[in-house]
């Protein structure tokens, strides 16, 4: 695949099986689907830029699901669905960790996982007239989604950066857990989701503290959060 399409999926899983199920699936639904087969195959594909998603299985030959990400989010920031069949909260929380965008476990409804890659791209094609929100020394361009502090670059993964522009588009106004999930992640939380919270600790920690030692993101627990100007 030379040109990016907007709906080019890439998946990188060992299921042959399975991968010509999706590829089926998706083609119905409109989305372009490539295949590999093992970690370091789909790594190369997946930093090659052709690709609007990646849906990533944990388990995989040779290089696992998770050193693709971690060697992934190094190189590109493209948006990342992680599958994985155990389910385990344990790859969930270093998935997000490592900056997956969203998780799910196999074996998964087809139709949720095309909502899911929907939703993912929505987010990657949002833009807003004025591209450049600032907020202090805080820079976010709304249509790469690239972000500096102090004019420094920041690597944020796709879903940080949506829920840094939410919290720039609104600063010192409390945002609730759900509205901001909606907002940033296009999705509700369930009630064992802990995505909104593993993505706001990252996105805490890479943007770090103003220089009087505030922190930028306001926790404020069991009534949401807000970014303090």
């Amino acid at each position: 695949m030379d040109q990016l399409t907007d709906n080019a999926i890439l998946i990188i899983d060992d299921d042959q099986e399975l991968c010509a199920l999706l590829s089926d699936w998706l083609a119905t639904e409109g989305f372009n689907l490539a295949c590999a087969h093992d970690g370091a195959s789909g790594l190369q594909m997946a930093v090659s830029g052709a690709f609007r998603v990646i849906i990533l299985d944990v388990m995989l030959p040779g290089m696992n699901g998770l050193e693709v990400l971690r060697k992934l989010r190094q190189q590109c920031n493209t948006p990342l669905l992680m599958l994985s069949a155990r389910g385990e909260p344990v790859d969930r929380i270093l998935g997000l960790e490592l900056g997956a965008d969203d998780y799910l476990a196999k074996p998964c409804d087809p139709r949720e996982l095309v909502a899911r890659l929907r939703a993912l791209l929505r987010r990657s094609q949002a833009a807003m007239p004025d591209s450049i929100l600032q907020v202090g020394d805080v820079r976010l361009d709304t249509n790469s989604l690239m972000v500096w502090r102090a004019d420094e670059p920041l690597s944020l993964t796709q879903s940080e950066a949506m829920i840094l522009r939410a919290l720039l588009e609104q600063p010192g106004q409390l945002i609730d857990r759900q509205t901001l999930s909606r907002q940033a992640l296009g999705k509700s939380l369930g009630p064992y989701d802990r995505s909104m919270d593993m993505h706001l600790s990252n996105l805490r920690r890479k943007l770090g503290p103003h220089d009087d030692d505030r922190p930028r993101i306001q926790v404020l627990r069991g009534r949401g959060y807000l970014y303090s100007s």
